[in-house]
């Protein structure tokens, strides 16, 4: 089997009280560079997201897509869960395919809010839950007025499957009737029981401060 390319790494971690997600960032960011420093991906941090007191999702991106095998990944995940820091004991490191990208009305504006949707799909519903994501769904929602970009990955590693996260300007664009309009189709109605191991979460954005570039 070939080794999947991949374009991003998202790293899942929780930090304690006195830590940050920022800086967890910097200590991942330069851990994962020294690690992977022989495949010369150009790692470089691209968002910080934290539920408040919770969980830190952090999104690295590479130059540009790159082969990553899993057992590199593996690797590279035991030596930042051992690397000294509580908030990244039991981090999970997972490879992330870009399957679509939409930018939206909202785009340069600040976005403090990040929203995130992963599921695997139910058996046998996979080409029709992904046919309505990148077709209706993702592109939908990018269009959205205060939606400033949308992504769709697949996690090949701590899952779920799909990963779709959306960058907002505020928490008040999901209730409003665009957004819920496109959540409301009757392709929408038709899918969506078929999620599984569903996660719907909703972060603070952390600005990314120039010392992680």
């Amino acid at each position: 089997m070939s080794t999947p390319v991949i374009d991003s790494l998202l790293l899942r971690c929780t930090p304690v009280v006195h830590e940050t997600a920022t800086t967890l960032a910097q200590t991942a960011l330069a851990l994962l560079r020294q690690d992977l420093a022989d495949l010369q991906l150009d790692l470089r941090l691209v968002r910080v997201a934290q539920q408040p007191q919770g969980i830190a999702y952090l999104y690295f991106a590479l130059g540009s897509p790159q082969p990553l095998s899993a057992d590199q990944t593996r690797q590279a995940e035991r030596r930042l869960q051992s690397a000294g820091s509580t908030g990244l004991a039991a981090c999970e490191l997972s490879r992330l395919q870009l399957v679509m990208q939409r930018i939206g009305p909202a785009q340069g504006e600040a976005t403090p809010v990040h929203y995130a949707v992963e599921m695997d799909p139910e058996a046998g519903w996979q080409d029709e839950l992904f046919a309505w994501y990148d077709q209706e769904h993702l592109p939908g929602l990018a269009s959205v007025a205060g939606t400033a970009q949308a992504f769709r990955y697949l996690n090949l590693d701590h899952g779920p499957l799909s990963l779709a996260c959306y960058d907002l300007v505020d928490a008040e664009v999901m209730g409003c009737p665009a957004w819920l309009a496109v959540r409301g189709t009757t392709w929408s109605a038709r899918v969506r029981p078929h999620f599984t191991n569903t996660r719907r979460t909703m972060f603070d954005a952390q600005p990314l401060v120039e010392a992680i570039s």
